[in-house]
């Protein structure tokens, strides 16, 4: 089994083969050494094993590029597309734990609240296939593939979290507003800690227009709905919110009577 001379590229590709799997790995050592006698090289290994090799360089150049295909494919609401390149990634041996997890990631950054359902598509994909392994438990990823790739798109959770996190990075540590603070003993109280909070629950329709959640010098709005999916709804319910904060805030602003 030892006997034979690897070329450095023929290690290589074996390694992607084996995929973590020792046994395999000495099984597919043993059988590539007894055929090909004293020289072993990529094309002699890819005759030996066939088909059975696997076709990317996993942790590669070529194993990005075919997630970067999948995402991509699912992004652009191609469904046929999204599922070739799982094929291709799961053919060639990629974990399949690895495409669950990148399926949650793309249905939190490129479907998010266009369809909330998406998410729970992915985790239960994912809790399938580590019930039932492969090849059965794959049948799940493709399903949840199909679904984020026909599902409607928007990415506007995304931009507004990274928007958030990068103005949070670069600006000021600014206090939090007294009547948003936490006040449990009578000490915090009596500072004024919770002062002047609404409670919206108590107020009309659940809401307390003209309330402010933001610290003071913060006037930012991260959060933009795209018109596809629930977010059509969403952008409406959030007018409706941001006029009535509007018209309170005018109110507010009304010189007093007498």
């Amino acid at each position: 089994m030892l006997s034979a001379r690897w070329s450095t590229d023929a290690k290589t590709h074996l390694i992607a083969y084996a995929d973590g799997d020792a046994r395999r790995l000495l099984n597919a050592l043993d059988n590539v050494s007894r055929a090909s006698g004293g020289e072993v090289d990529a094309p002699r290994l890819q005759q030996v094993l066939g088909q059975q090799l696997r076709r990317f360089d996993k942790g590669g150049d070529q194993f990005y590029d075919l997630i970067s295909a999948l995402h991509k494919a699912v992004r652009g609401s191609d469904p046929d597309a999204a599922l070739y390149w799982l094929a291709r990634m799961l053919d060639g041996g990629t974990d399949p734990r690895y495409l669950a997890r990148r399926l949650v990631r793309m249905a939190s950054e490129d479907i998010g609240l266009a369809d909330p359902r998406a998410l729970r598509v992915t985790l239960d994909a994912a809790e399938v296939y580590e019930r039932l392994g492969s090849p059965e438990g794959e049948l799940a990823l493709a399903e949840a593939t199909v679904f984020l790739a026909i599902a409607p798109k928007s990415n506007a959770v995304y931009t507004a979290y990274k928007a958030a996190r990068a103005l949070v990075a670069k600006d000021a540590t600014r206090p939090v507003p007294m009547e948003l603070r936490n006040a449990p003993t009578t000490l915090m109280k009596k500072l004024g800690m919770g002062d002047g909070y609404r409670y919206a629950h108590d107020e009309p329709d659940g809401f307390a227009a003209g309330a402010r959640y933001l610290p003071a010098g913060v006037d930012a709005r991260f959060y933009v709905p795209t018109d596809r999916g629930l977010e059509i709804k969403i952008a409406e319910k959030l007018a409706r919110l941001r006029a009535a904060n509007a018209a309170a805030h005018d109110e507010a602003l009304k010189p007093g009577e007498g």
